[in-house]
């Protein structure tokens, strides 16, 4: 067979003999040099030609989700509006209570950006110790919640933390045996990113515009929550997460571009500030921007709901169903996050629109017979647990700041203690979350690109492949024999 794409059944002249990012097809340059996008979407293409397990080419080069865009867009100059309104009647100065709770998320999103860093590097030389250490924390956390229910006299919570608790000591016997598997993931990621740090340097800048948003948020409509009907203070809520959400599918995406061409063609995609990366963080911002906003805000709305429901919490007579209720909100939450994270490599390497990213991505490991591995969440516990630990700290921060003056949160009605700790422990877990994003999107990259193109990694990268096989198959011998 000729070795050529087959786009919409006509043959297309390839320039150059180069194996695309994405690895469906060898698309053709374009003007530029730069890897175009193809016509359609999801078009068969020979799998002889192309080496692919699913016969895609990415979409043409084109605004996705359009609407959605502009819908968070629009949505965004509206709430700028009322948090200027808000500002405005809020005085700055070193005396008042929200310029000293300035102070304190400046600190703590300082602090936090600094164990964040050091994380990074601390993950790169403990991959499997962490995946160890990271199972057990899961397992530790049901006893301590059951152990404090308990202890606060929560009957209800006591019982659930234990009975997790049990649960999870019988998930870690099952999985421990997996865990050179996801440190195999890791390990690669890891050495994708580290191959190109200029990712650090997005993420930092998203961090950046994380903490202030966070800032002019507390600031701009903390007083609105106080007395609003719960419609408002969904809104304010849903708006808070929607950009959070925003903020980390971005990288995500621009993550899952770069990691991509490390795979498939590591020679754009190996140094600090590769071409890789600038033509990624375009697309991200541009053409595939309302594909994340779309995704996002489906999370955040389930997030959102998730905080009414606590911040409407006053009965204690409802407190079994308030619980119910949330459980429903978290497992919810958990799917959406576990498609829509998939969803968002395919929208970072081909340039799928969010609907169809979904879909094709989701055929791709039915197909692959993977549904179970990408339930496999080992690697995911090891970011959430570093984020905590930097939230833990930073909230210590907060707490400590809280303590030496008193009288911070006395006009809001919160404890000194309890709110330093609160703020300090929100700003460095989502500051943590938005830098350490650039590692869980590598994983997830990792796993999409060896479930669709294994034979390039073993010719691009023969020692990472070795170890990653070793390990998948020891896994999963069932579906590597």
């Amino acid at each position: 067979m000729s070795n050529v794409p087959i786009v919409q059944g006509t043959v297309v002249a390839q320039p150059k003999q180069q194996q695309a990012p994405g690895g469906y097809a060898s698309a053709p340059l374009d003007e530029e040099g730069q890897y175009g996008y193809q016509q359609a979407t999801a078009i068969p293409v020979n799998e002889e030609s192309s080496g692919s397990t699913t016969g895609l080419v990415a979409t043409e080069r084109g605004y996705r989700d359009v609407v959605w865009a502009l819908l968070f867009v629009g949505h965004l100059i509206a709430m700028l509006v009322v948090i200027g309104f808000g500002l405005s009647n809020v005085s700055l100065s070193g005396g008042s209570v929200y310029g000293q709770i300035l102070i304190m998320v400046t600190i703590s999103a300082v602090v936090a950006l600094v164990l964040s860093t050091m994380t990074l590097k601390f993950m790169m030389d403990n991959t499997q110790t962490l995946v160890q250490t990271a199972l057990i924390f899961s397992v530790c956390s049901s006893l301590a919640i059951g152990i404090v229910g308990f202890m606060v006299g929560s009957l209800f919570t006591g019982i659930v933390g234990i009975v997790s608790f049990a649960i999870g000591c019988c998930y870690a016997k099952i999985v421990w045996p997996r865990i050179p598997f996801a440190a195999s993931n890791l390990h690669t990621a890891l050495t994708a990113v580290r191959a190109n740090l200029g990712l650090a340097v997005i993420a930092y800048m998203l961090a950046a515009v994380a903490f202030a948003w966070t800032c002019v948020w507390f600031l701009g409509v903390g007083e609105s929550l106080e007395g609003s009907n719960l419609a408002i203070v969904f809104v304010l809520f849903l708006s808070y997460y929607w950009v959070h959400q925003v903020l980390q599918n971005t990288m995500h995406v621009t993550t899952a571009g770069v990691i991509a061409t490390w795979w498939f063609v590591p020679d754009e995609a190996s140094s600090w500030w590769s071409s890789a990366l600038t033509d990624s963080w375009f697309r991200a911002t541009t053409y595939s921007f309302g594909s994340i906003c779309l995704g996002s805000l489906l999370v955040a709305t389930v997030q959102a709901l998730r905080a009414l429901e606590y911040y409407s919490r006053d009965n204690d007579d409802l407190a079994f169903l308030s619980c119910i209720i949330q459980c429903i909100l978290s497992c919810l939450e958990a799917i959406l996050e576990e498609i829509t994270k998939f969803a968002y490599v395919y929208v970072g390497l081909y340039g799928f629109s969010f609907l169809e990213a979904g879909r094709n991505v989701i055929q791709l490991f039915q197909q692959k017979g993977w549904t179970v591995i990408i339930t496999d969440d080992l690697a995911d516990n090891v970011m959430f647990m570093m984020s905590v630990a930097v939230g833990l700290a930073t909230g210590l921060v907060g707490m400590i700041m809280g303590v030496l003056d008193a009288n911070m949160f006395a006009q809001l009605g919160l404890h000194a203690a309890g709110g330093g700790f609160m703020i300090g422990f929100l700003t460095g877990f989502l500051i943590s979350t938005v830098l350490l994003s650039i590692v869980g999107s590598a994983v997830n990259t990792v796993i999409v690109c060896y479930a669709e193109a294994p034979n390039e990694f073993e010719r691009n990268h023969p020692q990472l492949s070795q170890q990653m096989r070793s390990s998948w198959a020891q896994a999963w011998p069932s579906l590597f024999n």
